[in-house]
């Protein structure tokens, strides 16, 4: 039986112990495809499951990952057949199911789609969860109206991995994009990648002091939350919406339903774990057409699967700019 090498979580004394550990595939849990893994990536979630945050995993040892990218080895699918190129992100995989930190996954052939032509699976990575959400929260801006020269469209937390690969993304659409970040510093990063202004995050984070401010977003992504989301909420244009992706400042929205009353804007809710197949597959095809891959590779560092649990604590803190991806073979 052959072997693979993972980072496998262990439950002892009430807190998750990352070890790297070589396994045979008969561990492997049921599914229908086996998938050689070459690359996955760090999210927001991998560090809250690296640091057994919220109990995302409940049954230990486990293998976290909520991505990755590879090719197939075997398939019980029609679907697939082996030397397939192939993406998976959602479905609870490194969560409920063992995930992308290792060299070897097995899965159900419905969680996974084909990589795009034109995309390498280290650049599928570097976009992962990340990127994936950002393009459906574009593509869901724009089914309610977004279009180019509408007006100033607001990115916020802007540097992380959502924000950076939502900016690079409007930006190449032709829109306006309004950095938000508390970052100063990383001024040079985000307008390289299209921003062309940055706002301070304080800004926006206060509760917002009455129910409607000037209207000035003509769209906005929001992985924040919180009273940031609730801000954005008053100051959006008339019929404008903003696509909620996250809660890094928070899960409440000390909101009123004057905006939507008024002004008719829109809280859309953006979901990328459960997200339908066909919407997966096309969002895949517009993030390979519409993000410029240089922006990308300018956001992007490669690490070992060793480098996860430093990087775990960091990501939840906010100290990773851009997107992490984890080469499987170093």
């Amino acid at each position: 039986m052959a072997t693979f090498r993972a980072l496998m979580l262990h439950e002892e004394g009430g807190k998750a112990v990352p070890r790297i550990e070589t396994l045979d595939e008969s561990r492997l849990p049921a599914g229908d495809v086996t998938v050689g893994i070459e690359y996955s990536t760090l999210n927001y979630k991998d560090g809250m499951i690296l640091q057994g945050i919220g109990r995302l995993v409940r049954n230990y040892p486990h293998i976290p990952g909520i991505d990755f990218a590879g090719t197939v080895e075997r398939s019980d699918s029609p679907e697939f057949k082996p030397g397939d190129r192939v993406i998976l992100t959602g479905w609870r995989v490194g969560e409920m199911h063992w995930g992308g930190y290792a060299e070897k996954a097995r899965v159900k052939a419905d969680w996974l789609v084909p990589r795009p032509a034109g995309l390498g699976a280290a650049q599928a990575m570097a976009i992962g969860t990340a990127g994936f959400t950002a393009m459906l929260a574009v593509m869901a801006l724009e089914r309610h109206g977004l279009r180019p020269g509408a007006g100033d469209v607001l990115v916020t937390g802007s540097a992380g991995g959502l924000g950076s690969i939502a900016t690079a993304l409007l930006a190449q659409l032709g829109h306006r994009v309004v950095a938000a970040t508390g970052r100063p510093e990383l001024r040079d990063y985000l307008t390289g990648l299209g921003a062309a202004e940055l706002i301070e995050r304080a800004v926006l984070a206060g509760r917002p002091a009455r129910p409607l401010d000037s209207e000035r977003w003509a769209g906005a992504v929001d992985a924040v939350g919180g009273d940031t989301l609730a801000t954005v909420l008053t100051q959006l244009k008339y019929r404008a919406s903003v696509a909620a992706c996250g809660l890094a400042g928070g899960s409440d929205l000390p909101a009123t339903v004057i905006p939507f009353l008024l002004r008719g804007v829109n809280l859309l809710g953006i979901d990328s774990v459960m997200c339908p197949r066909d919407e997966r597959i096309e969002a895949w095809r517009r993030l390979a057409r519409d993000l410029p891959l240089d922006r990308l590779d300018r956001m992007t560092r490669i690490v070992p699967l060793a480098a996860l649990p430093d990087l775990a604590p960091k990501i939840l803190g906010g100290g990773v700019r851009g997107r992490i991806v984890v080469d499987l073979k170093a």
